[in-house]
């Protein structure tokens, strides 16, 4: 409705004076139904603000104000709203418009007309008529965002009704095929050729803001280029920034709302400049230089604090003038077509090996202990665990490929709350068996347990363990080998392979090393040992939960002089060392408390 009020108000009202009664009605009606509307949406620190937008809007629009004046003020609560509730508001791809054509036959050419200018055999007699899509003055209002809303949800009061059953991707579609048809040919190709001289990269830089742009808020060459990338919309895949590159620019956004006062958007900001920016190149920069990456990393969390601060923006920027030349240093260390052979094999390899190592000492330590116990028939469990995880992970990877990303908070927050579920599991399945290893304690277990079944609480912790272990580890394989995958370049791809081959039967010998000869320890060494590896894991998944956290911003973080080992889960926060202090200390006390319990 705001849209519409901003596309819709200028045309009928002029110079203070109505010039369509009804639709002036219309537009006044839209405005206080979204002040309701405003009224009604679940809580969030912006909404009365948003509120007070809304009815100073319809105040305006009841006043007669200036058609420009009702506009901006109606995209100025859109965005408002937006921002407000985190909405979507951008194709998950560059739509498929070869598509689009047939579906705007099939279910638009009736009332808008085979061309879109309004005359379909249906349209004859509808008030209002329907839209002509070549109708300059109105398309220049209208974004390709508010054309998908309007397909989305069609448009009270009208003949427009709601398409919302066709698949998102194909409303999208349908959203650019509108948007595009008024360009001419010409246009497109002298904005396929500003595009390439890099007009309009600032605004239409990638789908999320081609989509917000409205064709009037453009000048000069970006109206080309506009036109261009409405009708090939796959060409902002070609031009999306590299990670640093979107860094960058996310920090530079993060130091300008912190300018502002807003200390929340620019936390977010600051999130997203390491999440979905560095944090993509990282592994590579390990391999290469890792103190810098390390360095990076200490600034982009002291970027959050900074904003949080009683002077957000001098602090911000004081923050942003150390990062830009340790991204510039980063940028020149992977620069180049694609990594180096070698670097794309070692870091292929280190990936997997080390995302895999926690896992794989989980899975053999468990193993180990059920077959020391002779239970075999217990390892159905241990299995179905790890394999749910993998095809679990499947799953999720081909749900953020092709149904809806997965933001890189999202992908933290699994992370750290697979992590610190799994680390409870460790803590419950180590304290079990350090209960059984003196051997008292293991002959009684053989007597009671070994003849029947194992309990099944004990049973479907080692399955979760099992589970959790393997699942919280395949977001990030899967995201950096994707990275990776791009940095390496065509030239580089073989090397990843052999990298992953490389790590996969690493990986293969570890275990089966540690399955051997953990079964070959004594009782007594074997459950001590299994025991204290748990322990020991369940710490790291500590400090990587709570890391994850930190980073997806749902936990504070407060940076401390520390070192940073992130194989064991050590961090450089108080958060962090704290929540492994506290498990170390409860290890210890169960530790003490066992051995009392044995000598009574």
């Amino acid at each position: 409705m705001l849209d519409y009020v901003g596309v819709d108000y200028p045309e009928f009202v002029k110079d203070g004076k109505v010039l369509d009664e009804a639709e002036y009605v219309e537009q006044r009606e839209f405005a206080a139904q979204s002040v309701e509307i405003l009224r009604q949406l679940p809580a969030v620190p912006d909404q009365a603000a948003l509120v007070e937008q809304a009815r100073q809007l319809l105040a305006r629009i009841e006043t007669k104000a200036p058609g420009a004046e009702v506009s901006a003020l109606a995209a100025a609560v859109r965005t408002g709203v937006i921002r407000a509730y985190d909405l979507t508001v951008a194709p998950r791809v560059a739509p498929d418009l070869a598509r689009a054509a047939a579906l705007f036959e099939a279910h638009c050419a009736a009332c808008h007309g085979a061309q879109g200018r309004g005359d379909g055999p249906l349209a004859q007699g509808m008030d209002p008529a329907p839209s002509d899509f070549h109708d300059t003055a109105r398309m220049e209002q209208r974004s390709l965002y508010g054309l998908y809303n309007t397909i989305t949800l069609g448009v009270n009061g009208t003949p427009m009704r709601s398409f919302g059953e066709l698949a998102e991707d194909d409303r999208w579609a349908l959203a650019f095929f509108a948007g595009a048809m008024r360009t001419s040919e010409p246009q497109r190709t002298q904005g396929e050729a500003a595009w390439r001289d890099g007009v309009g990269r600032d605004k239409l830089g990638d789908l999320k803001a081609l989509v917000m742009v409205t064709p009037g808020e453009l000048q000069g060459g970006e109206r080309e280029a506009y036109a261009y990338l409405a009708a090939q919309p796959q060409a902002l895949a070609a031009g999306a920034p590299s990670p640093i590159a979107f860094a960058r620019q996310k920090v530079a956004e993060a130091v300008q709302a912190a300018g502002r006062g807003d200390r929340e958007g620019a936390r977010q900001l600051a999130i997203a400049a390491y999440l979905e920016g560095f944090e993509l190149i990282e592994n590579a920069l390990d391999n290469v230089d890792a103190p810098l990456r390390q360095e990076i990393e200490r600034e982009m969390m002291a970027l959050r604090a900074a904003v949080g601060g009683s002077q957000p923006g001098a602090a911000a920027q004081q923050v942003s003038n150390r990062l830009e030349p340790l991204l510039a240093r980063a940028e020149a260390q992977l620069s180049g077509n694609g990594l180096s052979t070698t670097t794309a094999f070692v870091s292929s390899l280190l990936i997997l090996l080390r995302e895999g190592l926690e896992a794989i000492l989980v899975l053999a330590a468990i193993g180990a202990f059920v077959i020391k116990s002779g239970r075999r028939d217990a390892l159905p469990y241990l299995h179905a665990g790890w394999i749910a995880a993998v095809a679990l992970g499947a799953v999720t990877w081909f749900i953020a490929k092709h149904l809806f990303a997965i933001s890189g908070a999202q992908r933290e927050l699994t992370e750290g709350i697979t992590a610190l579920l799994a680390a409870a599991m460790l803590l419950y399945v180590g304290w079990w068996l350090h209960r059984k290893s003196n051997a008292q304690a293991w002959q009684s277990f053989v007597r009671e347990q070994v003849t029947g079944a194992l309990g099944k609480k004990t049973l479907w912790a080692m399955a979760g363990v099992s589970f959790l272990a393997v699942y919280r580890e395949l977001f990030e394989i899967i995201l950096f080998y994707e990275t990776l995958w791009l940095q390496a370049g065509p030239g580089g791809h073989s090397a990843v392979l052999w990298g992953m081959a490389a790590a996969a039967v690493l990986l293969v010998l570890l275990g089966g090393a540690i399955l051997r000869y953990s079964v070959r320890l004594p009782i007594g060494p074997f459950f001590s040992v299994t025991s204290g590896m748990l322990a020991l894991l369940a710490i790291v998944f500590i400090g990587n939960g709570i890391a994850a956290l930190q980073e997806a911003g749902k936990i504070g973080a407060t940076e401390i002089h520390f070192f940073t080992v992130p194989l064991l889960g050590v961090y450089p926060t108080a958060e962090s060392i704290g929540g492994q202090a506290l498990i170390l200390s409860l290890v210890l006390a169960g530790l003490i408390a066992n051995r009392r319990l044995q000598r009574g």
